[in-house]
């Protein structure tokens, strides 16, 4: 039996992150905006229909920018400072055995473009420009949350924050509104 799938690009992310460096390293972060536009086969209004009364969304996309010349068992989350390894299954690193991601965001709305068709505004997202998007499925509080969830390794680096000063050079790149993500 061949199980060997293949995913079709739905659409692709447009964000304020041109590279992989100073995205957000999970979603919901930071309030970082973005659209998501939709390849003219899946810009049918009929889709959407019931989404905007979700306030969040998971996304299922592409690592686009992932180069690996093959899988490895064990990674090194950059949680614990990039010196211990875990299993690849233990982490959210990029290089895995599927190059698919998982984000859940904010719903902020739905636009109707006459030449773009459906745009969906999201926010909290960790997404690089141009990523694609393979699904789009609403969020269910009931099924999705799981307060009693242990959190494993990352229980230890939950306030993993660092503080940033930006030279007066870099704060002419960044506007104020995007500093928070970095």
């Amino acid at each position: 039996m061949d199980m060997n799938l293949t995913l079709e690009v739905i659409g692709y992310i447009h964000s304020d992150f041109p590279a992989k460096f100073g995205i957000p390293r999970q979603s919901g972060l930071a309030d970082t905006k973005a659209e998501i536009l939709f390849e003219p086969k899946y810009r049918n209004v009929h889709a959407f229909r019931g989404l905007e009364e979700f306030s969040h969304l998971w996304l299922i996309w592409g690592f686009s920018e992932c180069v690996r010349e093959e899988w490895s068992p064990t990674v090194r989350p950059p949680r614990l400072g990039g010196n211990q390894r875990v299993g690849v299954f233990a982490s959210r690193s990029p290089y895995r055995p599927n190059d698919i991601g998982l984000s859940c965001v904010r719903l902020e709305g739905i636009r109707y473009d006459k030449n773009k068709g459906p745009v969906l505004e999201v926010s909290g997202i960790d997404l690089m420009d141009r990523t694609p998007i393979y699904d789009i499925k609403p969020y269910i509080p009931l099924s999705d949350c799981h307060p009693e969830a242990s959190e494993g390794y990352t229980k230890e680096t939950k306030q993993h924050m660092l503080s940033v000063d930006f030279p007066d050079d870099l704060l002419k790149v960044y506007p104020e509104d995007q500093r928070q993500a970095v």
